[in-house]
């Protein structure tokens, strides 16, 4: 069987209010495209596969629940991005999406650059070969020894995020004895369509400096007049799970109005404009994501517009897509333990795993999709909700979801777009092991991040 898209039926608002969910498709067993990785399929069984690979075999291989992340997809992912913004541009992963060892090495055959924004991550950038120079170093609360490594590495920018870090970074590079390259990220004043604790560009939030009230014009007064600087732009980030371009047109404009007054007070024209990332993708067939190349055609269009109605060059275009690369790639894989019926409500499906290795929708109220796995159905559709094994209520994975009605204990679940802040923002609530990440491609599985022992756990419990 291959693939197929349906369109999106309307809303049941009559049956319950929240209404979190479409209505049933017309085949529960396709498989919607726009929210599965390239390679994901149905084989002539009925099972879903990955890189030619059923999840049958991958569940007995590496144990439920787990992450599959499609190899394949993933790298053309990142050459979707590199090829779409050219070389008169940098596109640097957002590593906090997810990152491993693996993860940076195809980042670097790749030819992408790299956002870290903490300690660990710079640890696992640099352990795994990423050069120095094409890291960016991001967070509003950087210590001294973050700092320091990042500075002694080499780390091509490092983004400067209050008025204490400019003088703390300058005075490390200055008692090492180098220049280093940073950015200055300000607060726009945009207010992305997205969640509240995902919207990072207004101003009463912990990032950046606000250019209101001339707090972004004072730091860039600042940094030009430290020895250990070499400010060579402005960043921006105004969100998350965004699907068009309507806010970054009036960040951009906002962005160079600054450089203008830069150029005016300073005699220097500042060479780069990060742009952040925050660009969507599909969690359900109502999700209607851009592609890398009309995003590019677009930042670009509104950098050089605003540019020269400024009369200023076009500086080099930074953008950091993290989820929009590595959050189609992969799907999480549970096992049903237990299904129960609410009779004129809806019945409760509960897997193996849950907000341990899915918190988004506990922490964001995000939706997402999911097909039985294991096999295909031919059972009219019913109203689930699937939901974890923890000792909480808003334990959710999937709100609210049609599923054949005879789906059963011992049935697999997969739950796409999950390459993205779910191994990442994993937890042990309830002393959960979390799940290992699997890479797969062409017909070959490999374990890039281990599933956790009992053995792990106990060895960090010194008491």
């Amino acid at each position: 069987m291959s693939r197929s898209a349906h369109p999106a039926g309307p809303r049941y608002a009559d049956v319950l209010p929240e209404g979190h969910y479409t209505a049933p498709p017309a085949d529960l067993n396709a498989l919607d495209a726009r929210v599965w990785s390239r390679t994901v399929d149905r084989d002539a069984e009925g099972v879903v596969t990955v890189g030619g690979i059923g999840v049958k075999q991958l569940a007995e291989e590496f144990g439920t629940p787990a992450y599959f992340l499609d190899e394949d997809d993933f790298r053309a992912r990142c050459r979707a991005w590199r090829d779409a913004f050219g070389p008169d541009a940098d596109v640097f992963y957002a590593g906090k999406a997810f990152l491993s060892r693996a993860i940076v090495r195809w980042l670097h055959e790749e030819g992408l650059n790299l956002d870290v924004c903490s300690g660990g991550e710079l640890a696992t950038a640099l352990d795994a070969g990423m050069p120095a120079e094409r890291i960016a170093l991001h967070g509003n609360n950087k210590s001294t020894e973050e700092i320091t490594r990042a500075v002694e590495a080499g780390v091509g920018r490092i983004v400067l995020d209050s008025f204490q870090e400019i003088v703390r970074v300058a005075h490390i590079a200055e008692r090492l004895g180098k220049r280093q390259r940073v950015q200055i990220r300000v607060t726009v004043g945009v207010e992305a369509h997205t969640h509240e604790f995902i919207a990072t560009a207004h101003e009463d939030q912990k990032f950046g400096l606000p250019l209101a009230g001339g707090q972004a014009a004072e730091a860039v007064r600042r940094a030009l007049k430290l020895d250990g600087l070499e400010l060579i732009g402005i960043h921006s980030h105004i969100g998350s799970q965004i699907f068009d371009t309507s806010g970054f047109e009036v960040a951009a404009h906002r962005v160079v109005q600054l450089l203008a007054e830069v150029r005016d007070e300073h005699g220097i024209e500042l060479p780069e404009i990060d742009l952040g990332g925050g660009l969507g993708i599909a969690y359900t067939p109502d999700d209607d994501p851009r592609e890398p190349r009309e995003i590019a055609a677009a930042l670009r269009d509104i950098v050089t517009r605003e540019c020269a109605a400024s009369g200023l060059a076009v500086p080099r275009i930074s953008v950091e897509p993290g989820r929009a690369i590595v959050g189609p790639t992969a799907f999480t894989l549970y096992e049903v333990g237990t299904v129960k019926e609410l009779p004129g409500l809806r019945t409760y499906v509960s897997v193996d795993g849950g907000m341990s290795d899915n918190i988004r929708t506990a922490l964001y109220d995000a939706d997402y999709s999911v097909a039985l796995a294991s096999r295909t159905s031919t059972a009219e559709p019913m109203l689930t909700r699937v939901v974890g094994k923890h000792c909480e209520s808003g334990d959710i994975v999937v709100r609210d979801a049609f599923l054949p009605a005879d789906v059963a204990p011992g049935d697999l679940l997969a739950v796409p777009a999950t390459g993205a802040y779910c191994r990442s923002m994993a937890s042990n609530y309830n002393h959960a092991l979390r799940p290992p990440v699997v890479a797969v491609t062409d017909g070959e599985a490999r374990v890039i991040v281990r599933r956790e022992t009992e053995e792990d756990l106990l060895r960090l419990d010194v008491g």
